[in-house]
């Protein structure tokens, strides 16, 4: 069997604070060193911004928990420095199966077409991504992590929030100009401001397991809607690395969580799926109820909450943990903006405006998954297992399936940040959708992919005659043709880049604005817009 993976030990450090007595200073407070937090942390001290990060423990975690990371998440932890370890690491799939009973119903491939830096999904373990992500915050000036820093209480004053902090050598306080709650779905931050959720909590449960294994199946995801091996239930398989399998195995409504995780009782249902022969270890076992629940608000005043100490949502479509490093990537560079001056106060409402609709939306996908699953009464049954069969066949019937809708980015396109278009456009890459990526080469003669040439603050592309935009000076701008070559033609046809054509992509690589007649006054406008004023 492969070696598995050695959680590392981060040591405690004694904060001065404990010495001084003092109420410590911090500009932003993260809580919780997860992916979402680490992603915001590291996001915002990249942007100069001072962050301490607490964390109640002193190690990664431990199972597998979240494991498909998604083109979208890939691109942001790219972006943060941290990219090339997942490209090593992980397990690379865009393709998936669906079988019903014996039988497999189709095939479906998530990125046919070329030219993506990142596949549709990279398999690896939540504790491999916490590992990555740490690595990077420490090579981050202005980032000071708190391993067993436990935030037990808070006050929130009009400048400050001020936070009560334990530690092994005692408690102290902290003030921060504001705090990002990224602690989970059961977050003490949360629980402290006695925050409710809305939303729905189902009876439904999963059986969770992790199993080390030498096995020939492809790095695809298998979906069984009532296999043969686990009776009128639904399974999952997935290869992660280290020779890890995740299998997933719905239980009936009624069964003893107690009793279902227990070693000796998870075995048999997994020699069943795999045969008696098969030679396997169990590495982590875990149970699953499916919640799809949000917070009303993501902002209570100068406390922000992220992934899911925000939103709750089932596994099935990977859509919480992606959805989370995508709050972390809306987030991040809102709040340094206004910290630093460059944005009003009023930026910070556009965090709800853009994140809960996207949080609506993950919602709404899960609990249909979960109905599709888990059908509620005999004639729903019915209905599910018709759309099953017909579906080897018809495409009309492969559209109404559903396994999990798998994670795709929010399309902000109601977002107040955005300039309305008033040019027509013929293309993938929506007002207010996260920029599609192609192969490009730089002035230099170097091959890079166009996510890469976006810069940290708001960039213009141009696409025209000009090789010279005096009124584009105050912002990074870069002419196609000029400064980045689209050797394959994938940036104009993404695009639909006719001459004279240009882009305006926010910080987070959001398209804000775009126009066949880019003026000076069109930049200012749609800078301010997206900025949070009126445009």
């Amino acid at each position: 069997m492969p070696q598995g993976y050695t959680h590392p030990v981060f040591p405690f450090v004694p904060p001065a604070e404990l010495t001084t007595g003092a109420v410590g200073r911090t500009t932003v407070a993260v809580v919780g060193a997860g992916p979402v937090g680490l992603a915001v942390a590291i996001d915002l001290a990249q942007r100069g911004v001072a962050v301490t990060m607490l964390d109640d423990g002193d190690t990664t975690s431990h199972g597998s928990r979240l494991i498909c990371m998604s083109k979208r998440t890939l691109e942001i932890f790219d972006r943060l420095g941290a990219g090339q370890q997942f490209r090593d690491k992980g397990v690379v799939w865009n393709r998936g199966r669906l079988f019903f009973g014996e039988q497999e119903v189709y095939a479906f491939d998530l990125l046919p077409e070329d030219g993506h830096a990142w596949p549709a999904f990279v398999n690896i373990q939540q504790y491999y991504v916490e590992d990555f992500l740490i690595q990077a915050a420490q090579d981050v000036a202005g980032l000071d992590l708190r391993w067993r820093n436990e935030v037990v209480g808070l006050t929130q004053q009009d400048d400050q929030v001020t936070l009560d902090i334990k530690t092994p050598a005692g408690g102290y306080r902290l003030a921060a100009d504001y705090v990002v709650a990224c602690d989970g779905a059961s977050s003490t931050v949360r629980r402290t401001l006695d925050l409710p959720f809305v939303g729905r909590s189902f009876q439904d449960r999963f059986l969770i397991t992790d199993v080390i294994m030498q096995a020939d199946f492809p790095p695809e995801r298998w979906f069984w809607f009532e296999p043969p091996f686990h009776d009128g239930q639904s399974a999952l398989l997935h290869k992660q690395p280290d020779g890890v399998w995740r299998i997933d195995l719905q239980l009936d409504e009624g069964a003893d969580p107690e009793e279902e995780i227990k070693p000796e009782n998870v075995r048999p249902r997994i020699e069943r799926m795999l045969g008696p022969d098969a030679d396997f270890e169990i590495e982590w076992i875990s149970l699953y109820t499916f919640r799809c629940r949000r917070l009303e608000r993501f902002r209570h005043g100068r406390i922000f909450f992220a992934g899911d100490s925000a939103h709750q949502v089932s596994p099935f479509g990977a859509r919480g943990g992606n959805g989370g490093v995508q709050d972390a990537d809306n987030l991040a560079w809102k709040l340094a903006a206004v910290i630093q001056g460059a944005a009003l106060e009023s930026l910070l409402d556009s965090y709800e405006a853009e994140r809960i609709p996207a949080a609506d939306e993950n919602i709404l996908n899960s609990s249909r998954s979960t109905d599709f699953m888990t059908p509620k009464s005999p004639a729903v049954r019915d209905f599910r297992d018709a759309v099953l069969a017909l579906a080897k066949d018809h495409g009309f019937a492969r559209r109404m399936v559903n396994s999990g809708r798998l994670s795709l980015p929010a399309v902000l396109s109601d977002s107040p940040l955005n300039t309305s278009d008033t040019d027509e456009f013929s293309c993938k890459a929506m007002l207010g959708a996260a920029a599609l990526d192609a192969p490009v080469q730089l002035s230099n003669g170097r091959h890079d992919w166009f996510l890469r040439t976006l810069g940290p603050d708001f960039t213009m592309l141009y696409a025209g005659d000009q090789t010279d935009i005096p009124w584009a000076h105050g912002v990074h701008h870069m002419c196609l043709g000029k400064d980045v070559l689209d050797i394959q033609g994938m940036v104009k046809d993404r695009y639909d880049l006719q001459p004279d054509t240009a882009y305006l992509f926010r910080p987070d690589q959001h398209i804000a604005a775009r126009t066949r007649n880019p003026t000076e006054g069109w930049l200012k406008n749609a800078l301010s817009r997206a900025q949070g004023q009126s445009g």
